[in-house]
C-alpha cells in the first residue's frame, strides 16, 4: 500500500495528524512499513542497503537502523510513555565509530491540564541547546500555532482551520507569510464510492509555488495524485505529472501508472508472501527496471521467518 508517513501524536486518546514547519513530531507503526500481527524485528535488503525495524507489542517502531555500508550507518531510537512519543535519538556512526557531531537528541513534554500543548526540545550530545518548538491545539484538538526558538531568534508558524460545507482547509501561516495550505474534502460521485479529495498548495517566499491533489478510497489508499507547476504569467497552477495506483485483493500496490505530457510509464509490483502470515510480503520486484527488496520478519509469538 502506498503510505503518508505523517507526523502522528498519541495523546489523550486521540490521535492527530500534522504536517509541521521545521523540526517534526514523528511516532510510526506497523501499518506504516506493509506490516501486520505482532511483528518484532523486519530487516529489509534492497539494491542500495539495508534498514531494521524494531517494535513493541503495541506494534509502534522502536528503533530503527539505516545501513548504507558495513561500516556507516545511521540509528534512530523511539522512547514513549503511555503511548505518547517522549525521546528520540538519532545517532550516526561513521567507520563503525560514533559520530556525536551529527547525532541529536529530541525530549517531549506534553501538558493537557487545559488546552493541548507539547514542548519539543533539541539538544546535541554534548548537551548543547539546539532548538525549542512549542505546539499549541485549541479546543477541538487541532493545531493553532507552532513556535520555534533557536540562537537566531523566534519563529511563528499560525494555522488557520476554516471548515465549510464539509471541506477542511489548514493554513501555515510563518510570520504572517503562507507557507502552505491542506484542503480535505469528499466527494460522493453517483453510484460510485466515497472519495477523499486532498489539494496541498506550497508557497515560496509567499507566493504561490507548486501543488498536489492526492485522491483517497474509504479504506485510506491513495487511488490517484496530481502534481501542478504554478504558472505566474497566467498566476494558476498548471497540471504536469499524474499517477494512478491499483491495488489488489489484499490492498497491495500491483501497478504505479504516470502520465507526463504524451508520455505514460508503468511499474508493477510483484509480492511473495510469508507462509506463516500471508499477509506480510517478504519478497517484493518491481518490474522493469527488476529493482528488489526482501524482508526477513520475526514475530513475538516466537516465528522467524526468512527471505528465501
Amino acid at each position: 500500500m502506498v503510505k503518508k508517513y505523517l507526523q502522528i501524536i498519541f495523546v489523550v486518546g486521540i490521535t492527530f495528524s500534522i504536517k509541521l514547519h521545521g523540526q517534526e513530531i514523528q511516532i510510526f507503526t506497523l501499518s506504516d512499513f506493509d506490516l501486520r500481527d505482532s511483528v518484532k524485528t523486519c530487516l529489509v535488503s534492497t539494491d542500495y542497503g539495508k534498514e531494521e525495524y524494531d517494535f513493541n507489542k503495541k506494534g509502534l517502531l522502536t528503533k530503527s537502523v539505516t545501513r548504507y555500508n558495513a561500516e556507516d550507518y545511521d540509528v534512530v531510537y523511539y522512547k514513549y510513555k503511555n503511548n505518547h512519543l517522549i525521546e528520540k535519538r538519532s545517532e550516526s556512526y561513521q567507520n563503525n565509530e560514533f559520530d556525536p557531531n551529527t547525532s541529536i537528541a529530541h525530549f517531549y513534554e506534553i501538558d493537557s491540564t487545559e488546552n493541548l500543548k507539547i514542548q519539543e526540545r533539541i539538544f546535541s550530545y554534548d548537551k548543547q541547546f539546539l532548538e525549542e518548538y512549542i505546539y499549541n491545539y485549541d479546543e477541538a484538538g487541532d493545531i493553532v500555532s507552532i513556535k520555534r526558538t533557536n540562537n537566531e531568534g523566534t519563529d511563528l508558524t499560525q494555522v488557520e482551520h476554516t471548515k465549510i460545507n464539509g471541506e477542511h482547509t489548514v493554513t501555515y501561516l510563518l510570520n504572517d507569510q503562507p507557507l502552505k495550505s491542506i484542503r480535505t474534502s469528499i466527494l460522493k460521485p453517483k453510484n460510485k464510492p466515497a472519495q477523499k479529495v486532498v489539494l496541498t498548495k506550497k508557497y515560496l517566499n509567499g507566493e504561490a509555488n507548486m501543488a498536489f491533489e492526492e485522491v483517497y478510497d474509504t479504506d485510506g489508499k491513495l487511488m490517484a495524485q496530481q502534481k501542478f507547476n504554478y504558472n505566474e504569467t497566467e498566476q494558476s497552477f498548471e497540471p504536469t505529472v499524474r499517477t494512478s495506483y491499483i491495488y489488489d485483493d489484499k490492498n497491495m500496490l500491483v501497478e504505479e501508472i504516470t502520465k507526463s505530457g504524451s508520455g505514460t510509464s508503468k511499474k508493477e509490483y510483484i509480492y511473495q508472501y510469508d507462509q506463516v502470515n500471508q499477509g506480510n510480503w517478504i519478497k517484493q520486484i518491481i518490474t522493469p527496471d527488476n529493482s528488489y527488496k526482501t524482508r526477513k520478519i520475526t514475530y513475538y509469538k516466537g516465528v522467524i521467518k526468512d527471505n528465501k
